[in-house]
């Protein structure tokens, strides 16, 4: 017995040290500072000298050996037909895990997170309850958190991403449209917010710079901007990516029909924050009446009450 003991001792420590030591490479890599992947790129076009020699870096050995295991581990959950392969790597677009691998990593992440929350919560449940029925419910709830937490985690990414571009395509629109009116092509406006805007707007940039970089390599500008719509999931950039195709069939102003989009977006974002202050008097109403009334109630009644007992006790 004190062998099992040591040997499911080792076991935890073992597992709670790999699952928190991925747990914290993804949310470094996701955190870090470095440029986005169409970022390097586009500097390597531009100067290929400038390319950073990524084999040296322990980092990139991680990744070259999470590539290389995904297929292996992805194995079991790999989608069994074409329209569920589309529904996941649509997700992944979404949250930009774009990268050929991306659906392999996803699913060997899943296993592996499963893996090691069965792992902790078996080792858990050994120790506190020891091999009974309720015993078996920690390991299956661990399984359970441990299988569906890179599918939150994706959530939330995915959340935080599309906010981010409802929120930053309004200004792009505006230079987008100085630009046009201005006497630029279309391509070049797109380029220019690309580089204007990396800084302050780095997603939309990011993404003006994949549309540009597509079209330099001859795809058809159609295709480029249902791509560009199709990719994010983001109906207002859905929105503008068919207003501009509607605009260049019948031959309308590029610019006039961005000025129009811009307006309309703004006023949805104003109605958004409008809707959303008036919201705020009815959900102060809850933290007033459990936190604040009660003090209030204590220090009004409370002389009261302790008047009448003390009348009371004397009587």
């Amino acid at each position: 017995m004190l062998l099992l003991a040591f040997g499911m001792k080792i076991i935890v420590i073992a597992a709670g040290f790999g699952f928190v030591s991925v747990i914290a490479w993804f949310v470094m890599d996701l955190f870090s500072s470095r440029k986005s992947t169409a970022e390097e790129r586009l500097d390597y076009l531009r100067d290929p000298r400038s390319r950073p020699n990524e084999k040296d870096s322990a980092k990139y050995h991680m990744t070259q050996l999470l590539e290389k295991a995904a297929p292996t581990l992805s194995a079991p959950l790999t989608p069994k037909n074409e329209k569920e392969e589309n529904q996941l790597r649509q997700k992944l677009d979404e949250a930009d895990l774009r990268g050929e691998t991306a659906t392999q990593i996803y699913m060997a992440c899943k296993l592996v997170a499963a893996i090691s929350g069965l792992l902790l919560g078996g080792a858990t449940s050994l120790f506190t309850a020891g091999f009974t029925l309720n015993g078996l419910m920690m390991p299956i709830a661990g399984f359970c958190i441990g299988f569906y937490l890179p599918g939150l985690v994706l959530y939330f990414v995915t959340k935080r991403r599309k906010q981010a571009i409802f929120l930053e395509l309004p200004d792009a629109l505006d230079l987008m449209v100085v630009c046009v009116e201005a006497g630029l092509a279309l391509d070049q406006a797109m380029r220019k917010v690309a580089e204007e805007m990396k800084k302050s707007h780095r997603v939309i940039a990011e993404e003006f710079a994949i549309s540009n970089f597509q079209l330099q390599m001859g795809k058809e500008r159609k295709d480029v901007l249902n791509e560009l719509g199709r990719r994010n999931g983001v109906d207002d950039l859905r929105a503008l990516s068919s207003t501009i195709i509607q605009a260049e069939k019948f031959g309308s102003s590029v610019g006039r029909a961005l000025r129009v989009q811009s307006d309309s977006m703004r006023v949805k974002r104003r109605q958004i924050a409008e809707e959303k202050a008036a919201k705020t008097a009815v959900q102060l109403l809850f933290p007033l009446v459990i936190f604040i009334f009660p003090g209030i109630f204590v220090v009004l009644v409370g002389p009261a009450a302790m008047t009448i007992m003390r009348e009371m006790l004397n009587m």
